[in-house]
């Protein structure tokens, strides 16, 4: 998040947390859960507590956080899911569709708010407008904005015969993979595509990419794969592999490319709002899913002088951060 950005959200948020402390219930402790595979200082979750406070929920004092849910591994997300249920928070925040799908398993009555990639697709909810049942939350739109990915990939790397896309099978529908490699297709190109269902499998799985003659990487929408960006982003920079990744930030801490929305807007400016409507009393299906509108493209030129790599200066141009 820009500086002014990040100024511009406490600004209007102070203005409005004294009305926003007077509307919580005198003498009610709100109890939130989470379920995530994000620790609980990742900036996305910080930044989040932070708004949370300035409208009036205050850790410690009126809101309770069950801590068991941060910094999970996927095979650990149904039994915590389970817990958390159990402990009768008002909310459970869910960070990816791995921990989305545990907690609406774990539960139908409890509100969910969930980041997801395609929220509709994945059937977590019946639509955009109208959620129904026990969940809302925020489409990330990765089934789109990975296919622009792709787009900036085949030009970065325009005359390349072979791609490579690393995909979590518990986050990206074959129907989505299949899409992605239709349309490299469509462009001259074959796009390759490496499975992961754990982080022990993602360094065998880029070097199995890179052993393929793939001449660049696409790694797709995830909460496992941005959580293990510190086993992606070594890896793939060994290999001088170039690279895109669903986050800005991943650009800015070491990948040559991230295309995508801000998470850390996402929380602070979506899901805030959403989980403030819920523990206020409104029901999940009243509250429509939204989506993010701000996009931006990072490119990291020292990434790319490392590894060897030209950037075009067309791509250049069109970056809305370089990295120099």
């Amino acid at each position: 998040m820009r500086r002014r950005d990040f100024i511009n959200v406490v600004a209007c948020s102070a203005i409005t947390w004294p009305l926003a402390a007077r509307a919580q219930e005198a003498g009610r402790t709100y109890r939130l859960g989470y379920l995530t595979l994000a620790p609980r200082n990742a900036p996305q979750n910080t930044v989040l507590f932070d708004a949370l406070k300035l409208d009036g929920f205050i850790a410690g004092q009126n809101l309770t956080v069950d801590d068991r849910g941060f910094g999970l591994r996927v095979d650990q997300l149904a039994e915590r899911a389970s817990a958390i249920v159990e402990a009768k928070v008002d909310v459970i925040i869910c960070g990816g569709d791995p921990p989305a799908r545990a907690a609406q398993q774990a539960t139908k009555e409890i509100a969910i708010v969930a980041v997801a990639e395609d929220i509709v697709g994945s059937r977590f909810v019946a639509s955009l407008a109208k959620p129904g049942g026990n969940t809302t939350g925020v489409s990330i739109l990765s089934s789109e904005l990975d296919g622009k990915r792709q787009e900036i990939l085949m030009e970065a790397v325009p005359r390349a015969h072979r791609y490579a896309a690393l995909a979590d099978v518990n986050s990206t529908s074959p129907q989505r993979l299949q899409t992605l490699q239709e349309a490299t297709r469509a462009h001259g190109g074959e796009l390759s595509i490496y499975r992961v269902a754990k982080a022990e499998e993602i360094p065998d799985a880029i070097n199995a990419a890179k052993s393929s003659g793939a001449a660049a990487l696409n790694v797709l929408a995830s909460a496992l794969l941005f959580n293990n960006r510190q086993l992606i982003l070594p890896r793939v920079a060994a290999l001088a592999l170039p690279a895109i990744y669903q986050w800005p930030a991943m650009a800015e801490e070491g990948g040559l490319f991230g295309y995508g929305p801000r998470l850390e807007r996402i929380y602070s400016d979506i899901v805030v709002r959403q989980v403030a409507k819920v523990l206020r009393g409104a029901k999940p299906a009243d509250i429509p899913v939204e989506q993010p509108t701000k996009f931006e493209l990072v490119i990291n030129l020292k990434t790319a002088k490392a590894i060897g790599f030209d950037v075009s200066a067309s791509l250049v141009a069109r970056a809305d951060k370089l990295i120099e």
